[in-house]
């Protein structure tokens, strides 16, 4: 039996190494280039001759040492199909369903990965006829230090079923195309949240740059060095508590703690983010905290947590436990609990209240939940608030032990970078793998994640831009993106902003050949750091496409500054793309500070006077002001009685500026940024 099996299992692997096999984008359903070099590719034995065949197109190659062949087919006069694709080399594998039209790359962070399902008008697009034509492949996050020769994904029509879980700007982007030029539109949907610029970017490239080479080493080295540090922490941890007393005790009665009607006796408030300390709470031992949540009448949503704890913890859903993580699997200061269990199904969610408690084992010292993770958090965006006054509770205190034992104690260690964090390693998981797949460009939304570090994005990002175009090998293709809209609390006086300066660096890779930049300002939300108005973003890249690369006559841009002079104390701007003549376009009564929860605020004003909101000026000193500005012509004119000689002016220099934006056909101005050259 055993020598059956074993002769069995090595004609089985020889057979699939035989055969000819394809990539995952390389599917039913698939979407193909009108251009006339469609690459497809494969692996089969050394030496094989492979043939594809399309709609009475041919091409033939044969495999290379490796068994790795490519080849190319002609479709720049094929018609849209569907067709089935044949590839025959000794096995034969029929492709169905494919149409031959316009593809397109949609990429970035959360703000591109964000979905129909949760964006406004999202009911509507779901309910709508099914549209075969509009497609979508996804690529499975994937973060690898090694390259990756293949995905894991499936093309996927826009049926009702299927299209809310398209990126949103890229499906209002690729049904704006399809109405316009009437053939297949096909998506490859790339895109990961809170990922930084780097991340996306291939090492080789990131190499030419020391300020970029140098962190991404840094981060490479922490990865590695990470399964090595956790180990001594489990076995110091271990060896320690067993020391000094100070192993965790099982809980007799948690529903004691967790129950939705207890007694509050013996419970103190404390306030997270912060370390759980109040009195009566020990300094070690094991502590319960609880809050009450209130979910309001409605359909049933699923209710994400997010709690950030450094610390070890067992957390609670109306009595149910979700899970606990001990020092045996804590992963670092730093370590943020959530998806998987900690994604509340709609099921377990009550109307009305709802018991959140969490039991914290502290050998050591009293957990802290760190505000610079943002803190507890609940819903989708953060949409129900933890933080606040919570409740807490001793379940048992250890006795104290002396100082030098307590300073022999293991540190904790901090969590080593997310794999999506370290630069290179979405590229080679996420971006390798589909190259050279036929692309008419790619669509870009991403720049959040970086603005800690804004001034390095003038070079990351156009770094990135360039880097793909020399993979793919196919030639300078459009590459258009997104300005970051507002977000955070609006400040009441000029001053420095990281968002802002992203937004200038965003702007500056305009010099870029074949690039452009869809404005969002005007659609951000105070309040909620993925706004939920994806039509307009995705319907702004896609003016840019069809004007840029279609040829339609029709306007796809803002006003763009060009030149400021100063005459007799004012600064007077020009600007290009002024087609129409300028405008102000009316500020709003109220601020949308979160439009999932339905939350605003009133707007204020920083010059009420002023025919344009969102300008400030300074002289030589620097200093910014308010300014007062108005529209004359094709110009604007700025200026302000504090600022006698002015040098140079800003609009909507800010995370979350107030601005009345000159507009043209109905678009924003392009960009936020220094109305001079001058800093």
């Amino acid at each position: 039996m055993i020598l059956r099996f074993a002769i069995a299992a090595s004609v089985s692997t020889g057979c699939a190494w035989a055969d000819v096999k394809l990539p995952a984008i390389i599917s039913d359903h698939m979407v193909l280039e009108k251009v006339a070099k469609v690459p497809i590719w494969g692996i089969g034995d050394p030496g094989e001759e492979v043939t594809v065949l399309l709609n009475g197109i041919a091409a033939t190659a044969k495999a290379d040492a490796a068994g790795k062949w490519i080849l190319a087919l002609n479709l720049k006069d094929s018609a849209s199909g569907p067709f089935e694709m044949t590839v025959a080399g000794k096995n034969k594998l029929t492709i169905s369903d494919v149409v031959v039209g316009e593809v397109w790359v949609a990429s970035g962070q959360s703000n591109m990965q964000f979905m129909v399902q949760e964006a406004i008008g999202a009911e509507a697009e779901m309910a709508r006829p099914a549209n075969p034509l509009l497609r979508q492949f996804a690529v499975k996050m994937n973060a690898t230090s090694e390259r990756a020769d293949d995905v894991q994904g499936k093309w996927v029509a826009a049926a009702p079923e299927a299209v809310g879980t398209f990126t949103a700007a890229g499906y209002f982007f690729a049904k704006m195309l399809q109405k316009e030029l009437s053939v297949p539109v096909g998506l490859i949907h790339t895109s990961v949240g809170g990922t930084q610029c780097e991340s996306w970017t291939s090492a080789e490239a990131l190499d030419t740059v020391p300020d970029l080479k140098a962190p991404s080493e840094l981060l490479w080295a922490a990865v590695k060095d990470a399964p090595e540090k956790k180990k001594a922490f489990i076995e110091s941890m271990e060896a320690w508590t067993k020391q000094n007393g100070r192993e965790d005790k099982p809980c007799a009665d948690a529903a004691a703690y967790t129950g939705p009607e207890i007694s509050s006796d013996g419970w103190v408030a404390v306030k997270l983010p912060g370390a759980v300390t109040a009195p009566g709470l020990p300094q070690a031992g094991a502590v319960w905290l609880r809050k009450e949540i209130n979910i309001p009448a409605g359909p049933a949503k699923r209710v994400p947590l997010s709690l950030p704890i450094d610390g070890f913890d067992s957390v609670y859903w109306n009595g149910r436990l979700l899970k606990q993580t001990t020092f045996r699997d804590f992963e670092g200061l730093g370590f943020v609990r959530r998806r998987g269990p900690f994604d509340i199904m709609p099921e377990d969610v009550k109307v009305g209240k709802n018991i959140l408690a969490i039991r914290l084992y502290e050998p050591i010292s009293p957990a802290v939940f760190p505000a610079d993770t943002g803190g507890p958090r609940a819903g989708s965006g953060g949409s129900i608030k933890l933080e606040g006054e919570w409740l807490a509770k001793t379940e048992y205190e250890f006795p104290a032990i002396p100082a030098e034992k307590l300073a022999a104690a293991p540190q904790h260690p901090v969590i080593p970078p997310s794999p999506i964090h370290v630069a290179s390693f979405l590229f080679n998981g996420m971006v390798h793998p589909i190259i050279p797949y036929a692309i008419r460009g790619v669509i870009w939304y991403q720049g959040e994640a970086n603005t800690s570090r804004a001034y390095q994005y003038r070079a990351a990002f156009p770094l990135l831009i360039s880097d793909w175009r020399q993979q793919w090998k196919q030639g300078d293709f459009p590459f258009y993106f997104c300005q970051l809209p507002i977000y955070r609390p609006k400040a009441s006086m000029p001053g420095e902003s990281g968002w802002a300066e992203l937004r200038e660096a965003q702007s500056m890779a305009l010099k870029l050949p074949n690039t452009g930049q869809a404005v969002t300002i005007d659609v951000g939300e105070t309040g909620n750091l993925h706004p939920r108005n994806k039509k307009d973003v995705g319907e702004r890249l896609a003016l840019i496409a069809l004007a840029k690369d279609y040829r339609k006559a029709i306007p796809f841009s803002g006003p763009v500054y060009d030149s400021m002079k100063v005459e007799s104390g004012k600064a007077i701007l020009s600007f290009q793309h002024t087609d129409g003549g300028l405008t102000a376009k009316p500020l709003p009564q109220t601020d949308v500070v979160n439009s999932l929860t339905h939350e605003t605020a009133p707007l204020v004003r920083n010059n009420p006077n002023s025919q344009l909101e969102g300008f400030a000026i300074c002289g030589e000193d620097r200093k910014w002001v308010w300014a007062d500005a108005k529209i004359d012509g094709n110009t604007v004119i700025v200026w302000s009685d504090k600022v006698p000689s002015p040098a140079a002016v800003r609009y909507a220099w800010a995370d979350n500026p107030t601005c009345t934006s000159p507009t043209a056909q109905g678009f924003p101005h392009r960009r936020s940024a220094p109305m001079t050259s001058r800093r």
